[in-house]
């Protein structure tokens, strides 16, 4: 078995995730956050629909995690978000963690925006 060393460019993996937290690149952020190729921040959740739009220019498709259970995102976000030409994929926070390291590690254009667990 050949074993590469994956680069991450300027975007930074999920390394984990508990209660209320994620630390992503070595670094622990609390409550949500907002995670790509521009880097990592605090994120304001649905309300915060200009965080996402702003992404639009560097990825492909956007992961949102919406905690610990699968939940729908409001609909005019959703809205938003694809006339603002962002493909979103909604889906449960673990899961979009995975998703999103998996892409990520193969140079995908992605971005991930997170609710607690």
């Amino acid at each position: 078995m050949r074993l590469n060393e994956i680069t991450y460019t300027n975007a930074q993996p999920v390394d984990g995730y508990g209660p209320g937290f994620f630390r992503i690149g070595g670094h622990v952020c609390e409550g949500a956050v907002l995670t790509g190729p521009t880097g990592t921040m605090a994120w304001g959740g649905y309300t915060d629909a200009e965080a996402l739009l702003a992404l639009s220019e560097h990825v492909d498709v956007l992961f949102i995690g919406t905690g610990k259970e699968l939940d729908h995102i409001p609909s005019d976000l959703r809205k938003a978000l694809e006339e603002g030409g962002l493909g979103v994929d909604i889906m449960n926070s673990p899961a979009a963690c995975r998703t999103y390291n998996v892409l990520l590690s193969e140079g995908r254009r992605v971005a991930l925006a997170l609710l607690p667990v």
